[in-house]
């Protein structure tokens, strides 16, 4: 089938725009202008109105089944004290009272506004309830609380311990019910396992809100146990049954090298992908936890607490062994790491791995958030690819100084400097930690500005990208991190048709706007698959 796109504005390239696409069969055919492209007989016409189309948008780092998760559990993000995070628990179990398990989702200590501006324990969540195990997770994954109940379920005492992780006590030695890092998956086994069928329907929640926001891509963590199995074949079904929207890139995580070679024996041998919508994907690994709750790994203390210099969740030769079996493997490997400390032994290890100092198989570092400048230029020599989230800035703008102080501030969270040293940039949300909502992404990158648009310059404007390249590493560079540079990023002769219809023009609005543009459609390999309500 062939269909003409007319009277749009449409990105190729830097400024760079034409008013016209064809398209057959889901491929971009040509570009130019409406009466060059009129000529060709074709089987639709699709008049954009004046409206901006961009390249489909591909978000280089989340979790989409975690995300169809997140909407169906008790909601803690507008959370401003510990006494809202209670009451919000309560809430829910009144509202949903045949709950066997209460989970929450998304507090955050550091938005708390009211009150002691403190992690939650296990006596707060006890407040809730102490007849049913509660689990509630902070915002950034990497710290979870259980209750007493779940505590008692679970056996866990003081004398219990976790590699990776800390399990952490109370002024009574005592658990106080927070676990960190390799803890948190111990908290978490109190909650009953998800079925294949749960997993496909918080996976198709989640893909069905990521195409409304313009994403046409997505490279996804949602394998993250021993359990893999069922969330590969749940995924599998779901592109069987022809029911994926979106191209999906695996990212599984195996921190255990025996979990991992048992990958390697399984899905990696028989595993069915086309490379094109569904692809075998990198080993996502995690070196660290978040700044937000002082578990990114340091070289020295945190500034607001010289005591503690994070958590190492892989030692720096088990996370040797899994990058050099996944590099004899030709597998490619992300490694979380936000701490300067993490980040510099995710760089020592690729370098050993990258003797030809040619990174073809475009290993890379997922946050990549507190650096140094050498670090910095280190990372652009050896073309390790960096998978950046701008819109963490939205919470950490009010941490970051405190936890790293002035010197190490300022070369942190430098993602327009790196983008100009050349290295491989990309955007994403980690999303369920921020929403997958490029557009809100986009807006802090350029901007580096909460929401209620402080500060008023930005913070360390130098550091804003351009609205070019913000959307350049959301779509170019995010498939070049994929190693799909070739097929799709661009919409240019050749390149599958992938694109997002924008609301409003995103090149010429004012820039603090572009938290609002809305999708008007999105397509993906020339079929549509949202279309706003309100589109005409």
């Amino acid at each position: 089938m062939k269909k003409l796109y007319i009277n749009g504005k449409i990105y190729v390239d830097k400024e760079h725009f034409e008013e016209s696409m064809l398209i057959s069969d889901g491929i971009i055919v040509a570009l130019g202008t409406n009466e060059e492209l009129m000529k060709h007989e074709v089987d639709e016409v699709v008049d954009l109105l004046g409206k901006t189309m961009l390249p489909g948008l591909n978000d280089s780092h989340l979790h989409l089944t975690m995300m169809g998760d997140y909407m169906n559990t008790c909601n803690l993000t507008s959370a401003k004290s510990i006494d809202e995070v209670v009451g919000l628990g309560k809430k829910f179990l009144a509202e949903h009272p045949d709950t066997k398990v209460l989970i929450g989702k998304g507090w955050n200590q550091n938005s708390f506004q009211d009150g002691e501006r403190r992690f939650i324990n296990r006596h707060d969540l006890d407040r809730i309830s102490t007849d049913i195990p509660i689990v509630f997770d902070r915002v950034c994954i990497h710290v979870s609380v259980g209750n007493t109940k779940a505590l008692e379920i679970l056996n866990i005492d003081e004398t219990t311990k976790i590699e990776g992780g800390e399990i952490q006590l109370g002024a009574d030695g005592k658990p106080n019910g927070i676990f960190n890092e390799g803890a948190v998956k111990l908290i978490q086994s109190v909650i009953p396992s998800k079925s294949a069928e749960d997993i496909s329907r918080d996976f198709i929640r989640a893909m069905d809100y990521a195409v409304s926001v313009g994403l046409t891509s997505v490279q996804s963590c949602d394998v993250m146990s021993k359990d893999f199995e069922k969330v590969f074949n749940a995924i599998d079904n779901i592109v069987k049954e022809n029911k994926l929207k979106l191209r999906y890139s695996h990212q599984f995580n195996f921190q255990d090298i025996e979990d991992f070679k048992a990958y390697l024996r399984s899905e990696h041998l028989y595993g069915v992908y086309d490379e094109k919508m569904y692809s075998k994907g990198a080993l996502k690994l995690f070196k660290d936890g978040s700044l937000g709750a002082r578990t990114a790994l340091m070289s020295t203390g945190y500034n607001d607490a010289p005591d503690e210099t994070g958590v190492d969740a892989l030692d720096d030769d088990k996370l040797y062994e899994l990058c050099k079996l996944a590099h004899e493997n030709n597998i490619r490997v992300l490694i979380h790491a936000i701490g300067d400390k993490a980040i510099q032994s995710v760089i020592d290890v690729y370098e050993k791995l990258i003797d030809d100092k040619e990174n073809t198989l475009r290993h890379g570092i997922v946050h990549n958030q507190i650096t140094t400048k050498a670090q910095l230029e280190k990372i652009a020599e050896l073309g390790l690819t960096v998978m950046y989230q701008p819109i963490f800035l939205l919470s950490d703008i009010a941490i970051i100084n405190d936890r790293v102080g002035d010197e190490l501030e300022k070369t942190s969270y430098a993602f327009n400097s790196l983008y100009q040293m050349g290295a491989p940039v990309s955007l994403s949300t980690d999303a369920p930690v921020e929403d997958c909502n490029p557009f809100e992404n986009i807006y802090v990158a350029v901007n580096r500005m909460r929401f209620d648009f402080t500060p008023r310059e930005g913070y360390f404007k130098e550091e804003c990208m351009s609205v070019g390249d913000a959307i350049d590493a959301y779509t170019i560079k995010s498939a070049y991190l994929e190693g799909k540079e070739d097929f799709k990023g661009r919409l240019k002769p050749g390149f599958v048709a992938d694109m997002v219809i924008l609301d409003r023009d995103i090149f010429t609005i004012d820039k603090t706007e572009i938290k609002d543009i809305k999708v008007v459609e999105t397509i993906v390999g020339g079929n549509t698959v949202y279309k706003s309500s309100c589109a005409k």
